[in-house]
């Protein structure tokens, strides 16, 4: 049978195809010519023109260019003939030495040119201990004068009693100065009670960092409509209060010492306290990087404020393992370095605070653990996964972060009759505070306390300080051994009044006890029950055979 003739396809193309194919052969082309042109591939040779006819000696001249042509190809051919027998001959050497049983030369020189080469070094890893210890204890090195900056919300809890001593014991040329940072996060009473019970051991200095510094190179998006709300809380942001107040005390002490080289600060303390916020409103442009997430400072920067004053930011200070639970979960890492879970860390810091002023804050109900807390906050923020299940997890990253970051309002109580640690003597007090100006110091503050717009005392929440968080300014100092609060603490319950402990405490009994406390007045008997094919009743049964009759 003959196979019918089949109709080819057509080749025509719709007429915006077309173009559109031509369009990209021509850019195709375009880019090709580009890269040779830079290449410098495409670039026609210039022809020889040769010896013009109207030369003279012109005979003489093509007969000298032939034999220097004659000569370059002859040079060319003995070194092509030299290099094949220098192959030759090395192949035929490494045969003779195979046969003997012995390495060929080349293989053993390049075994020793390997041996020969130097190790590469690795570069450090920023995250490890090690590194951070180290840039840290450079920083304390080199500085003249150590600024720790404390948070307002907890200072004690902020110092570090291993880096003062280091501070202390590295010269008495060094000089300490502790820094309250975000103080428009906590009572104006209470920042006036801290700062005179820290002034009794080292000078204080009321700060209040901004942030809202961004980049000069980058340019914010305009808006036509901003909300009244909005602007002024970027203008409370923005403003930087006590920055004047540091930098003519720095500078005084700089131009006291009398010397050529810039007075070096190095600013100290743990993550997110502030430092490098208040490194970037000393400055007043983004020097440093900040941001809400912590430990993002990893190495010493150092960041010039005037002619004479140079600042150092370094990495925050290691916490301790054998710090209280609190203690770790505002001042240490392990969260972020998963060492410990999230969940972990709010219920510990649930416990440090009172049960209504939690309610308050976060417009929650009443809760009786930290997980019921959780799922209630998620559903207030609308933290929702799949199906409508609260997401407890992204609901406690956000407590925790807002406890460590400058948004939760919360204070701790000032301890007024404090005796001085056991590496404080009333000397080294008179000595550290001898070198700089106490009556500019104290009137900087007073105007930095008047500036600033304070929280009211009821809208605070209370903390229980844990008191100084011991600190590792070497891997070697870590122990293992965590102190028995943490082991006693295992109460999931936060502080509350006895009204609500006795509130809570009714549901969480077992059901058991509930029963057994209701068996006096209803008592049951076990009654047989016959189960078998003959108790069972057959005028209920139906016959399926009536409908197939």
């Amino acid at each position: 049978m003959k196979r019918p003739k089949l109709r080819k396809a057509s080749k025509r193309l719709s007429c915006s195809k077309r173009y559109k194919i031509q369009k990209k052969v021509r850019e195709h082309n375009r880019k090709l010519k580009r890269e040779a042109r830079k290449t410098g591939v495409g670039k026609r040779v210039k022809k020889d023109l040769g010896v013009p006819s109207s030369a003279p000696f012109k005979e003489e001249v093509l007969r000298e260019a032939e034999e220097r042509r004659l000569r370059i190809e002859e040079e060319k051919e003995r070194k092509k003939q030299a290099k094949k027998v220098a192959r030759a001959q090395k192949k035929k050497n490494e045969k003779e030495a195979v046969s003997k049983g012995e390495e060929p030369k080349t293989k053993r020189a390049r075994e020793d040119d390997s041996e020969n080469q130097p190790e590469k070094k690795t570069a450090p890893n920023k995250n490890s201990k090690q590194f951070l210890c180290a840039e840290l204890n450079k920083v304390i090195d080199a500085s003249d004068v150590v600024i720790e900056v404390l948070d307002a919300r907890d200072p004690l809890g902020c110092r570090c009693p291993q880096l003062e001593e280091a501070v202390l014991q590295r010269g008495a040329n060094k000089k300490l100065l502790l820094v309250l940072n975000k103080i428009d996060l906590v009572p104006k009473e209470n920042v006036e009670r801290w700062i005179k019970c820290l002034q009794r051991e080292f000078p204080v200095v009321a700060f209040k960092a901004s942030t809202q510094i961004r980049d000069k190179t980058v340019q914010a998006k305009k808006r036509r409509i901003v909300a009244s709300n909005e602007v002024l809380d970027i203008s409370r942001g923005a403003t930087c209060f006590g920055s004047s107040c540091l930098t003519e005390l720095l500078s005084s002490y700089a131009a006291n010492t009398q010397s050529e080289v810039s007075l070096k600060v190095g600013i100290v303390g743990f993550p997110s306290v502030g430092k490098s916020s208040l490194v970037n409103s000393m400055k007043g442009i983004l020097a440093c990087n900040v941001g809400i997430k912590r430990g993002i400072t990893k190495s010493m920067q150092e960041v010039h404020i005037s002619k004479n004053v140079k600042l150092m930011d370094s990495p925050g200070l290691l916490a301790s393992p054998s710090n209280p639970p609190a203690s770790m979960a505002l001042r240490s890492l392990q969260v972020e370095e998963g060492h410990e879970s999230v969940l972990e860390a709010v219920r510990t810091l649930l416990k440090q605070c009172d049960k209504n002023q939690i309610m308050l804050q976060y417009n929650v109900p009443d809760f009786r653990n930290s997980l019921e807390f959780l799922t209630l906050f998620a559903k207030k923020r609308g933290f929702l996964q799949k199906g409508g299940v609260p997401n407890t997890e992204q609901a406690a990253t956000t407590f925790l972060a807002d406890w460590t970051g400058p948004k939760l309002i919360y204070h701790s109580k000032a301890q007024e009759n404090q005796s001085l640690p056991a590496y404080l003597s009333e000397a080294v007090v008179a000595e550290m505070q001898s070198c700089w100006d106490l009556k500019k110091l104290n009137a900087g503050n007073e105007e930095t306390l008047k500036g600033v717009r304070f929280p009211n005392l009821g809208s605070s929440i209370g903390f229980t300080p844990k008191g100084p968080t011991a600190g590792l300014l070497s891997v070697a100092d870590i122990s293992e051994e965590k102190p028995a609060a943490a082991a006693t603490e295992q109460n999931d319950e936060p502080k509350q009044t006895t009204e609500d402990s006795n509130k809570a405490e009714e549901p969480e009994k077992p059901e058991k006890t509930a029963l057994k406390s209701k068996t006096g007045h209803v008592q049951f008997q076990s009654v047989p029950v016959d189960i078998s094919l003959s108790a069972v009743a057959t005028d209920d049964a139906y016959d399926f055979n009536t409908d197939f009759k």
